[in-house]
């Protein structure tokens, strides 16, 4: 992994411990402000977005994301790790079962 990732043990065995959507809820609210907290939901969303090939003009109009925001969110489904898919990959999947 990268070196972003050094520190970060504690945090992600901490994500991976919540146990549903009441108790992540009150971890973020603890560990990020509220502007963090809206920020990485508009990304999630953004990234959902596009995956359905919405147009940035559409994507901006119905999230408020900057074209910065949603050409970076764009590079990352397209030339990241595969997050973004993965996890909507698997909401969706869970909503369908």
């Amino acid at each position: 992994m990268t070196k972003v990732f050094d520190n970060a043990e504690l945090l992600i065995k901490s994500i991976v411990a919540v146990k549903n959507e009441e108790e992540c809820k009150t971890f973020l609210e603890d560990l990020m402000t509220a502007n963090e907290i809206i920020d990485l939901s508009q990304r999630i969303l953004v990234a959902k977005l596009l995956k359905e090939k919405k147009s940035y003009v559409d994507i901006g109009a119905e999230t408020g994301a900057s074209t910065a925001t949603i050409s970076r969110v764009n590079r990352c489904l397209a030339y990241g790790n595969g997050g973004y898919d993965m996890i909507l990959d698997k909401i969706e999947s869970d909503k369908n079962q």
